[in-house]
């Protein structure tokens, strides 16, 4: 069992030069400057909660990548492929790529016209009022605790490489966050995050580049693997076949139907906290270029978060363990690769720059989550049930003051987290719980003219419940596993991916079978929400290269060709 005091000490690997603490101190300073200048333009709700709807397709697409490309990605997913192997790719391609095509060109029309501020508003619009509550509940509870995530990941960082004070990580760098959403409000955290944007490339990019001079190349570097390990790390889709040949123990139709479908969909269309960006946007074209912008760039992060994790397997003299056997021999845990190797390849200076990028992946995830969380809670929980007749300004304080209550209840998440060996685990469980059932609600709410308000909230809860019901079922008898995840000897990730796609499932067919039942709305209200009852506005006469669905169409084909060339 992990003593507090093996949580709060560790030895350092590596001092700071004073480059290096001077390149983290003036990062802090510039995320405040920018939160106290932008304040002045964050007075209305319209300012604070959606950035005044005027971010350009660029600002809005680096944004809603920027969002996701926090702490989470950076160490967990090189975590997940010391685990996994390049298995860990699906996530960014088929994991993301066709979702992100998809937001653009089917769903962002229906986002964008309805002017709701969140995708529960979007669900009171199409459903009711009850189906808005559930899902913003649902959502306020899953943000928080993917808050959590980002604070924990940046005190390991700062644990592993400079053997700081967990509690002292987690303080500082959450109360800037806090501190910088709170008076600019969202753009405060989008300007904030396209500037994270581009200091985690500069950073990220040392430990690959270095480490795969080291290695001798990708084709030695697969070779080191293969000894090391086995060569089953190294294929993306031909150990697939059978749930025995791969690390995760999956077959393709959980990556393809599991990933591919439900999780990814579900997360990248109605996960309120990579959407919000994209409502900023200033107009229907840039709303619909910037999933199609953030999605090019998707594509190569791979490149600064999973080699990482394979030169890993490649270089470091032992397999990592579980986070419990780890301290107890004196070892790391999984999550703790990426810190591993940036202390293994930077010195003083590049040192700074590189922890200065997972600093600010930690305040782009936690940004994120934060000021999702704020709006959902003014707007569909605080305003929507609590307070519906308070004036903008009386939203826009709540927010504000949402924002530090939000930081503080993530603090206490962050520590529930430490007992994961592997953080990716426990976010494609939280996402089974809550994103696959609302994927299902929101497709077939926009879909499909026959669901009914009682369809979607029934199909929402039972979806969400029997996804939770699933996990606890494993948990109390791991041979359910064989049922759950179709294979006694799936994985954690394998069994995520499938209790995802059973709940995504039942939530449709319950909503089906419930709105067959029940009485559908007249067509009249239907428009702007519906496909087949809404008159999509066309975009204007541009050249076929300014058009969204000639760069979609580009995405798409470099998608397949790199799932091709690492088959």
């Amino acid at each position: 069992m992990i003593t507090a005091a093996a949580m709060y000490v560790a030895p350092r690997l590596v001092h700071l030069s004073a480059v290096d603490a001077a390149i983290i101190i003036f990062y802090f300073a510039l995320v405040l400057t920018i939160g106290f200048y932008l304040q002045r333009r964050a007075n209305t709700g319209e300012d604070f909660f959606m950035a005044g709807r005027e971010m350009t397709a660029w600002i809005a697409g680096l944004s809603f990548l920027s969002a996701n490309l926090g702490s989470l990605e950076l160490m967990g997913w090189a975590a997940s492929a010391y685990q996994y192997g390049i298995l860990a790719t699906h996530w960014y391609w088929i994991g993301a790529i066709p979702a992100m095509l998809f937001l653009s060109i089917v769903m962002m029309p229906f986002y964008y016209i309805s002017k709701t501020h969140s995708v529960p508003g979007y669900l009171r619009l199409r459903f009711g009022e009850s189906s808005r509550a559930l899902s913003a509940i649902s959502f306020a509870f899953m943000t928080v605790l993917m808050s959590g995530i980002n604070m924990y990941s940046m005190a390991l960082v700062m644990k592993v490489v400079l053997g700081w004070n967990i509690n002292f990580s987690i303080w500082v760098s959450s109360l800037t966050v806090a501190a910088y959403v709170a008076l600019g409000g969202l753009r405060s955290a989008i300007f904030n995050e396209v500037l994270q944007f581009i200091l985690i490339w500069a950073g990220a990019l040392l430990v690959p580049i270095l480490g795969l001079i080291e290695a001798g190349g990708w084709s030695n570097l697969k070779l080191q693997i293969a000894r090391n390990a086995s060569t089953e790390y190294t294929h993306l889709w031909s150990t697939l076949g059978s749930f025995d040949n791969n690390p995760m123990g999956i077959h393709w139709t959980g990556i393809v139907f599991g990933l591919g479908f439900v999780i990814s969909f579900g997360y990248w269309t109605t996960d309120f906290l990579v959407v919000q960006r994209v409502l900023a946007a200033q107009d229907l074209r840039s709303a619909k270029l910037a999933p199609i912008i953030g999605g090019a760039f998707k594509m190569l992060v791979p490149f600064i978060v999973i080699l990482p994790g394979l030169l890993g397997l490649a270089v470091l003299p032992m397999k990592l363990t579980g986070e419990a056997m780890a301290v107890a021999t004196g070892g790391h845990s999984y999550n703790e690769v990426l810190p591993l190797m940036l202390a293994r390849y930077c010195g003083p200076g590049l040192l700074g720059l590189g922890i200065t990028a997972l600093i600010a992946g930690f305040m782009s995830g936690m940004a994120g989550n934060v000021s999702a969380f704020t709006t959902v809670w003014t707007y569909d929980i605080y305003r929507a049930l609590i307070n519906p007749r308070g004036s903008d300004h009386h939203y826009v304080n709540m927010g504000r003051w949402c924002t530090i209550f939000g930081v503080l209840i993530s603090v206490g998440t962050a520590y529930l987290v430490m007992q994961f060996a592997s953080i990716m685990d426990y976010v494609q469980a939280l996402f089974s719980f809550f994103i696959a059932p609302l994927f299902g609600t929101v497709i077939l709410g926009m879909l499909w003219k026959r669901a009914t308000g009682p369809g979607g909230f029934w199909g929402l809860l039972v979806g969400t419940l029997s996804s939770i019901g699933m996990w606890a079922w494993v948990k109390a008898d791991h041979g359910a596993l064989r049922y759950v995840a179709l294979s006694a000897s799936a994985r954690d990730m394998a069994e995520n991916m499938y209790r995802a796609l059973w709940s995504w499932i039942i939530c449709v067919l319950v909503t089906v079978v419930v709105s067959y039942m029940t009485q559908p709305k007249p067509i009249g209200e239907l428009e702007g929400l519906v496909y087949g009852v809404t008159a999509i506005p066309h975009e204007a006469e541009v050249p076929i290269y300014q058009r969204p669905s000639f760069w979609a169409a580009i995405v798409g084909v470099a998608f397949v060709v790199l799932n091709i060339l690492f088959w």
